[in-house]
């Protein structure tokens, strides 16, 4: 299976940001244009997907950032999906990024992950955290070395069209066929890592989602160089059905938690 490596960056200055092209659904990665930060909101209550949005409105207006400053959103499902209930449920999705001007031209600069817990899963899509672009801190003793960025969640297929025929070792769930599918995630994640001119080691925290056991993943992290900041697990399974891995990266200067 091929990774994708013909990653094409843009500039979004409306929301002081720059995007991987992804599609219309979301972006591969975004990460934050010289003099701005990346701020992470994780909501103490996940909310209905309308009523998310409305908070991301009044946080952002609050905090005098305009709507454009969105770039991440992490959803919460309640079951995996077939590519096309998944390519309807984006529709639905991204009405509301139209309306605040993020997408323009079929192209969506805001990055994503959308995952299905295993247990205690919502009764429809809700928002579990977003991230936003902030001023940063001035005046700043030196320009950052890493500008804080977010990585769209890589599963264990290209993010194309007629996912299932590209699944690597697709309905096979050995330890060995799971280490199979992390590597093509991965080896995917740095590729868009390098697209920003990054390494493994800028990333501050990675997290893997799965339902699957993961000792036998350790090994197939570990060699990426990426764990210095961490590895959060969570036990979820990704959007689509006969998915079976997911994992994404980020740098984020602030992490901040939403009460209600």
């Amino acid at each position: 299976m091929t990774i994708p490596t013909d990653h094409r960056l843009a500039d979004f200055t409306p929301g002081s940001y720059r995007y991987i092209e992804g599609g219309f659904q979301y972006s591969a990665a975004v990460q934050a244009l010289p003099g701005f930060a990346i701020e992470r909101v994780r909501l103490e209550r996940p909310l209905p997907l309308e009523q998310g949005f409305a908070a991301i409105e009044d946080y952002l207006r609050a905090r005098g950032r305009p709507l454009t400053a969105l770039c991440a959103c992490e959803l919460r499902s309640p079951q995996a999906m077939s590519e096309a209930e998944f390519v309807a449920f984006n529709r639905r999705y991204v009405r509301t990024l139209a309306d605040w001007g993020l997408l323009r031209d079929e192209r969506n600069p805001v990055a994503r992950c959308n995952l299905v817990p295993v247990v205690d899963q919502p009764a429809q899509a809700v928002l579990y955290a977003f991230s936003h672009t902030v001023q940063a801190p001035a005046p700043a003793p030196a320009p950052a070395r890493v500008r804080d960025f977010v990585v769209s969640g890589a599963a264990e297929c290209p993010d194309r069209p007629n996912y299932r025929e590209h699944i690597v070792r697709l309905g096979e769930t050995t330890p060995d066929a799971l280490a199979e599918k992390l590597h093509f995630a991965m080896d995917d994640l740095g590729s868009r890592l390098a697209t920003l001119g990054l390494q493994w080691s800028d990333v501050m925290e990675m997290r893997l989602y799965t339902a699957h056991a993961l000792d036998t993943l350790w090994s197939e992290l570990a060699a990426r160089g990426g764990l210095a900041g961490g590895v959060g697990s969570h036990h979820v399974r990704p959007p689509i059905l006969d998915l079976e891995i997911e994992v994404d990266a980020r740098r984020t200067s602030c992490e901040r938690l939403l009460a209600g």
